[in-house]
């Protein structure tokens, strides 16, 4: 909707073909239906994920910086906007998604451009004019393209994977997508039972200078492991693979680090639980002492090697996950056009003439909190005035 709105601004017959009645059905489904629309803050480029080069990211977002893109959703765009400050998010001050997607496509028609729905291209013919094959054998000759199909993320929503192997069979190579954003399963039934408590965590994987750490709150489901923390770790998880090999994800319960809990844990009259639970959650607590089976222990009487275990259990806590929530629960898709293939001024391909690029396509995505409505409206409006201009 982004690229279209700017490239008919700019004097161009414009056609959104979409499989979906109506359009933009993940915007309805951000931030659990409130649509976190922005990041209430500018975002460092080295926030985002890809496995190209991080200046492109930067050059691509320094193009339409945060607060110009908040000044045109509140004017031309015609949105209300509200900060939520201990969250660094910005929000619709009425409605959420679904308010948003009415309102930016009412905006996009009234700009000229033709929304046809219900249409699913299958592929596109490359020619000196584009031509646009549609799944019911219709076709539409254009004279540039923009391809923003999205990843893989919420197939319900219409994005399936199509656009990469359209992309592919025109020349593009993929990286290989993976779900990001994305929920963990695993753990015992004792861990399930936690369901519903969030607590501020340290999150840590790899080793050496690979290795990623990540602050946030997480928390303990039903099925496994979510919160901010695990969603933006867990795509390491799911780029590593799943089984045996599968990355250990290391906890550190508080922001005690093993001298402190040391000083914390010297012998006195008190017991191991009453000390944790100085620091921790109850319920953690007891779950973390009766896996150790310290239920009854004492700091008076604690074994050198029962406080060691202790400790490590702590600060480093292997996080007993099994698998992904996968394709369904992922809130974007990481991998897809490797940016080297595109010019960042423009979006326009380096492979196929007349063929652009926008959005989750492409091979970046960033953290929880706005980042990737950013990344659609930066990429979007790039890619729009690219197209316009060519």
């Amino acid at each position: 909707m982004m690229a279209a709105y700017h490239a008919s601004r700019r004097g161009n017959r414009v056609v959104i073909i979409d499989r979906m009645r109506p359009p933009g059905q993940k915007i309805p489904l951000s931030g659990g239906g409130r649509c976190n629309i922005l990041p209430l803050r500018p975002v460092e480029p080295s926030q985002y994920v890809t496995d190209s080069s991080v200046n492109i990211v930067k050059k691509i977002l320094l193009s339409w910086p945060l607060a110009e893109v908040r000044a045109f959703l509140s004017g031309p765009m015609g949105l209300k906007l509200i900060d939520n400050r201990k969250s660094g998010k910005v929000f619709p001050l009425f409605g959420g998604g679904e308010e948003v997607r009415n309102h930016m496509l009412a905006v996009v028609r009234q700009s000229g451009v033709e929304v046809r729905t219900g249409s699913a291209v299958v592929d596109i013919q490359p020619s000196q004019r584009r031509n646009v094959i549609l799944e019911n054998g219709d076709s539409i000759v254009a004279a540039r393209i923009i391809l923003a199909t999205g990843g893989m993320s919420y197939p319900q929503t219409g994005s399936d994977g199509t656009g990469y192997e359209i992309a592919r069979r025109l020349g593009h190579s993929i990286v290989d997508p993976y779900p990001a954003l994305v929920s963990l399963r695993g753990g015992s039934p004792e861990h399930h039972k936690l369901a519903g408590l969030s607590i501020p965590v340290t999150l840590s994987v790899g080793k050496g200078k690979s290795r990623t750490s990540m602050r946030g709150d997480f928390l303990f489901t039903h099925r496994g492991y979510s919160g901010p923390a695990i969603l933006n770790i867990a795509h390491v998880a799911a780029r590593a693979g799943e089984g045996e090999d599968s990355p250990t994800i290391e906890v550190a319960w508080s922001d005690k680090t093993s001298v402190e809990w040391e000083e914390i844990l010297a012998p006195s009259g008190k017991t191991v639980r009453g000390v944790l639970k100085e620091v921790l959650p109850d319920r953690l607590a007891d779950l973390l002492l009766d896996e150790l089976a310290l239920t009854d222990a004492r700091t008076a009487t604690l074994t050198k090697g029962d406080r060691k275990r202790l400790i490590a259990a702590l600060v480093s806590y292997p996080l007993p996950w099994r698998r992904t929530g996968g394709w369904n629960e992922a809130e974007v898709t990481g991998g897809g056009i490797p940016l080297s293939e595109i010019d960042p001024r423009t979006l326009r391909s380096r492979i196929v003439p007349q063929l652009y690029f926008c959005g989750e396509i492409l091979d970046a995505f960033g953290p929880i909190g706005g980042t990737n409505f950013l990344w659609a409206f930066v990429t979007g409006k790039l890619a729009g005035e690219g197209a316009a201009s060519d």
